[in-house]
């Protein structure tokens, strides 16, 4: 359990640093892509900014995925319980709600194709909170 727990953690600082501290190029890509930063800028003015969105959802699924990893580690009664409706809010937030938003943000043509993945994790929060308060 240790390990998991250990890994789930992991996973959330990963993506935290990938959300808050994580430059969209670092030396390596540009090294691997063979140019210079203002090049890069020069012929790709909007790129660090897109990449930026997408490191965000990226650590976003990351955060989430450490968040149900912890939880399903530690899970090993039923007064864990009332933890689970919160675990699986934070952890729709942190991905498929962070992807939602930022296709929004970013006018994505699918957008609301996207958006619906929220909605189902909404409806099943929802659906959770009222089967839990009739039993």
């Amino acid at each position: 359990m240790f390990v998991f727990v250990a890994c789930g953690f992991w996973l959330i600082g990963l993506g935290l640093y990938f959300v808050l501290l994580r430059p969209p190029l670092l030396p390596e890509d540009l090294r691997y892509m063979g140019i210079s930063p203002s090049e890069m800028r020069a012929t790709m003015p909007g790129l660090e900014r897109w990449l930026h969105r997408v490191f965000t959802v990226l650590g976003g699924f990351m955060t989430g995925a450490g968040v149900l990893t912890i939880s399903v580690a530690t899970d090993a009664s039923a007064a864990r319980e009332k933890w689970t409706r919160t675990v699986l809010a934070v952890a729709g937030l942190c991905t498929v709600g962070a992807m939602s938003l930022t296709n929004f943000q970013l006018d994505s043509n699918f957008k609301w194709l996207l958006l619906i993945p929220s909605l189902l994790w909404l409806t099943g929060l929802v659906l959770r909170t009222v089967t839990d308060e009739t039993v």
